[in-house]
C-alpha cells in the first residue's frame, strides 16, 4: 500500500525530476557505471518496447509505458548520491 502511495507521489512530482536527470548525467558525484546502467535501461526499453496493453487500444495502452518509465526513474533516484537528491528535494 505504501509503495503505491509513494509511486503516486513520485508521478505528481515528476516535474522536479527533469532537471534532476540533467544533473544526474552531468554530475561527477555519480559513478560512471551508474550512468551507464541508467542509459542502458532507457535504451533497452526504447529498443524492445514490451507492451502489455497495446498503445492503440485506448488511453490504458499508455499505462504500462508509464509504469516502466517510473520504475527506471525510481532506480536512477536510488543510484543518485544524497547531495543530488537533497538538491532537488527528491528523498
Amino acid at each position: 500500500m505504501w509503495k503505491m502511495i509513494n509511486r503516486l507521489k513520485f508521478i505528481l512530482q515528476f516535474w522536479k525530476f527533469i532537471p534532476f536527470l540533467k544533473d544526474f548525467f552531468k554530475s561527477n558525484e555519480v559513478q560512471l557505471h551508474y550512468k551507464a546502467l541508467a542509459t542502458l535501461l532507457v535504451l533497452t526499453y526504447l529498443a524492445i518496447p514490451i507492451d502489455l496493453i497495446r498503445d492503440y487500444t485506448s488511453l490504458l495502452g499508455y499505462v504500462d509505458d508509464l509504469v516502466i518509465t517510473i520504475l527506471v526513474f525510481e532506480r536512477m533516484l536510488k543510484l543518485a548520491p544524497r547531495s543530488l537528491k537533497e538538491n532537488y528535494q527528491l528523498n
